[in-house]
């Protein structure tokens, strides 16, 4: 996909207000074939993805990729909407927004990310009245045997694989403790709760000391600010503990930044977030601005990050993926999506999906069928140490 950089930095008032707009009034757009003819002549796509991600503060990366496959292909080709931030407690207005795009016939498929709870619902109910409907997830948070049943096709980081290159990437920088900050919510999640045994399993193996220490939930009481505060006091009282030698992870977005900042105030250790990219907490984290010049220049991105981390003195003992995983995942499933409404290819082509995330990320991938699903693909990139 041709990277737009304007994308990365466009106003997130106005792209939320566009968002807005979309949930409101449906798009505003026709739908009858005269467009449709007229959108191919004008070298558009002759149809419509409707794209859910999270807000900048939920899963800024996804945001992101959403801005830029809108730059790629107009706004009124990508419906783009985005999920409350709230969304455990809040999944029925999170499938009506769904169910609001899905109602223009125009529509052909529909990308999740990610795919929290209530994806299969939303699946569900659109189905009932557009069985024709195409549906990708990023992420998907329900059960992966389940929502493989739902959705056309998922993919996510290999978070099974990762258990084991993440502590082992946390060795490598010198960790002897690895703290393992989660809740409740995540922890009922089969791919979650699966990485956090094989961590606790390859520390033992690798003679480190696995500490699993409960966070507030961002969706609960305390929202994301709480959580987020949480984080900030918590790291150091870690390391004042367990000593600087001591690796960091968090199961949950929205805990990056602070996670960063503190790990790097605290010359502690950081391996790979969540969902990891260069992006993810990096530049709030460090403070690092980003110039339209730089914006999506994933090279210059991570150079950026390179010197403020030797700055900091922490060289060697921060870590994430060389590109934006967030970003990658949504330019590829909307090429996925194009080619399979198109007739190129099929949606849930392991070779198809393989070739897009490649193309996308601009390096090698691995790609992987989780168990017998052969529409749920788990993917790695090889890390990058700072």
């Amino acid at each position: 996909m041709k990277r737009v950089s304007k994308a990365w930095v466009r106003g997130i008032l106005l792209t939320g207000l566009v968002s807005f707009a979309w949930a409101c009034s449906g798009g505003g757009e026709t739908s009858d074939s005269a467009d449709s003819s007229q959108a191919a002549d004008d070298g558009k796509l002759p149809f419509k993805i409707g794209l859910m991600t999270g807000t900048v503060s939920q899963g800024e990366d996804e945001y992101r990729g959403a801005e830029a496959v809108i730059a790629q292909y107009g706004a009124d080709r990508i419906r783009h909407v985005t999920y409350p931030d709230n969304f455990m407690t809040e999944q029925e207005a999170m499938i009506s927004q769904v169910l609001n795009v899905a109602a223009d016939k125009d529509v052909k498929a529909f990308i999740l990310a990610q795919g929290v709870p209530g994806s299969m619902a939303a699946i569900k109910r659109v189905r009932e009245f557009r069985p024709d409907m195409k549906f990708l997830v990023y992420e998907p948070h329900e059960d992966p045997h389940q929502i493989a049943d739902y959705a056309d096709v998922c993919i996510m980081p290999d978070n099974l694989k990762r258990g084991e290159t993440i502590v082992d990437l946390a060795k490598e920088m010198g960790a002897k403790t690895f703290v393992h900050y989660s809740f409740p919510r995540h922890m009922s999640q089969e791919l979650i709760s699966r990485r956090a045994k094989i961590m606790e399993e390859r520390c033992a193996s690798q003679g480190m000391k696995f500490v699993f220490a409960n966070a507030p939930d961002p969706t609960g009481d305390q929202g994301l600010p709480g959580a987020q505060k949480f984080i900030l006091e918590d790291v150091p009282r870690q390391v004042k503990q367990y000593g600087q030698d001591t690796a960091f992870f968090s199961t949950n977005c929205g805990m990056q930044e602070p996670l960063i900042r503190s790990s790097a105030d605290n010359h502690a250790i950081m391996p790979e977030q969540c969902c990891p990219s260069p992006t993810h907490g990096y530049p709030g984290a460090l403070g690092i601005a980003i110039s339209e010049e730089d914006a999506g220049d994933m090279g210059a991105i991570r150079q950026a990050i390179h010197e403020k981390v030797a700055e900091a003195g922490n060289t060697g003992r921060m870590g994430s993926w060389p590109v934006s995983v967030g970003m990658v995942a949504i330019e590829a499933l909307t090429e996925l999506a194009i080619k399979a409404v198109e007739g190129e290819t099929g949606i849930a082509d392991q070779a198809s999906v393989a070739s897009e995330l490649q193309t996308a990320a601009k390096a090698e991938v691995t790609v992987l069928p989780f168990e017998d699903k052969q529409n749920y693909y788990m993917f790695l990139i090889e890390s990058v140490v700072f």
